[in-house]
């Protein structure tokens, strides 16, 4: 009986201890995303104001190369370490990615790489969360696992806030087909602790309205069904997740081909500035540089002027694609998710000036359906249109998001996403 009690007081002491450790890394990783957030906005506006300094893109190129030649090593992978963290516990995540990666990342926005921020706010709660586990030395496998997955689902839920597409990203991306049960309440909790931390700090997120299926002074409820939308619904998604297969076959490509031009860390992301230099110069505006939310020239085109009528050209969405593949795939650091929302986002534009549908709601359909097909992840696609747009369209969101994973369903941009084992039905 003795032996039985002490058992089952070490089993509620580990409890507690994984709970306070899921807390404190909320707060941490919350915290790290309005840091990062609020020098991102600085070093966006610097760049707005002092155009010259895109001029230095393949310097910081160098540096960042460096950066991760002396000290990133380990943790160069960035997502994909995490993702082969959670499904086979190693060595762990090393905290020197979180910083890291912040860094490497706001350098290569100050320079105009095209890039985003949701890899980067992912690998921060990942690596502080390897950092807790570092320090505390307590945690068994299947508990660093928890703690991996809250970590990656702390970062997104914070950097966008989206708390519960957050959670839902992160146990959808690791294993295709499968989430790990146990780990959905640590991983909601923890996003939504980020997410509130990010916003005490005084951090406001981009707001999007999609109202052109509401009547006036309409409170909420499902838009109502429109036959002409369902098909482009699914067409649009069709041309989605082509849209997205494209992106991810791109991104690999170039990634092959750098490192096929040089196996100096520091001379291919020196390469991949020069290149989106040359290009940026030939199309004449700065439009595709950075995260794209907004424009740095007024009328240009921007994420958010997408969803209003006017101000983005028919193959704005392949440039940007074009852009962000050779900055990411050349070195450069930051995320794919923002520019994988603005290709979307301007193409769903293009889509509804060609048919005649409402700006505003393709837009919302390229922006989630886009992403989510290239990260191979359908559910968090719909919870994130809901929370992003409001929920009153989510029946033809689902509808663009599943369609543009079904065309895209086997090329994802994470190379460490494993399918679910199939259990074979017995004899």
């Amino acid at each position: 009986m003795a032996s039985s009690s002490s058992n089952h007081d070490l089993d509620l002491s580990r409890w507690c201890e994984l709970w306070c450790a899921l807390i404190v890394l909320g707060g941490l990783t919350g915290s790290a995303c309005a840091l990062f957030l609020a020098t991102l906005d600085v070093v966006t506006q610097g760049r707005t104001a002092h155009p010259g300094l895109i001029g230095l893109l393949p310097l910081m190129g160098v540096v960042v190369g460096w950066l991760y030649a002396r000290y990133g090593r380990e943790v160069e992978a960035g997502n994909n370490l995490l993702i082969q963290q959670i499904q086979e516990p190693g060595a762990g995540v090393s905290p020197v990615m979180a910083p890291l990666v912040l860094v490497t990342t706001l350098l290569t926005h100050l320079g105009g790489g095209s890039a985003g921020r949701e890899g980067t706010a992912v690998q921060m709660g990942g690596a502080i969360a390897g950092g807790i586990a570092r320090f505390t030395r307590r945690f068994r496998p299947g508990e660093l696992r928890i703690l991996l997955l809250a970590g990656m689902a702390s970062g997104f839920g914070g950097v966008f806030g989206t708390p519960v597409a957050g959670a839902l990203f992160a146990l959808e991306v690791v294993r295709l087909g499968q989430m790990e049960t146990r780990a959905i309440i640590p991983c909601l909790m923890t996003a939504i602790i980020s997410d509130r931390t990010c916003a005490a700090w005084g951090i406001e997120h981009t707001q999007y309205a999609v109202a052109s299926l509401l009547p006036a002074g309409a409170t909420g409820g499902l838009a109502p069904w429109n036959g002409r939308l369902i098909i482009f619904a699914i067409g649009g998604g069709v041309a989605f997740g082509l849209v997205s297969r494209l992106f991810v076959a791109t991104h690999h490509a170039c990634q092959a081909l750098f490192r096929r031009a040089s196996e100096s860390p520091l001379l291919r992301p020196l390469l991949g500035g020069v290149i989106v230099l040359v290009i940026t110069g030939l199309l004449g505006t700065r439009d595709y540089l950075g995260i794209g939310i907004t424009s740095p020239t007024p009328g240009g085109v921007s994420l958010t002027g997408a969803f209003e009528p006017g101000g983005v050209s028919v193959f704005s969405w392949f440039w940007k694609l074009l852009l962000t593949a050779i900055t990411l795939g050349s070195g450069l650091k930051g995320g794919e998710a923002t520019p994988l929302f603005f290709i979307g986002a301007t193409l769903g534009h293009t889509l509804a000036v060609q048919t005649g549908c409402p700006v505003d709601l393709c837009a919302s359909l390229g922006f989630v359906a886009v992403f989510m097909a290239a990260t191979r992840t359908p559910i968090t696609g719909i919870v994130m249109a809901v929370e992003m747009f409001g929920g009153e369209a989510v029946l033809y969101h689902a509808l663009a998001c599943t369609t543009a994973c079904m065309v895209n369903r086997h090329h994802g941009i994470y190379s460490a996403q494993k399918p679910c084992e199939v259990i074979a039905p017995p004899p």
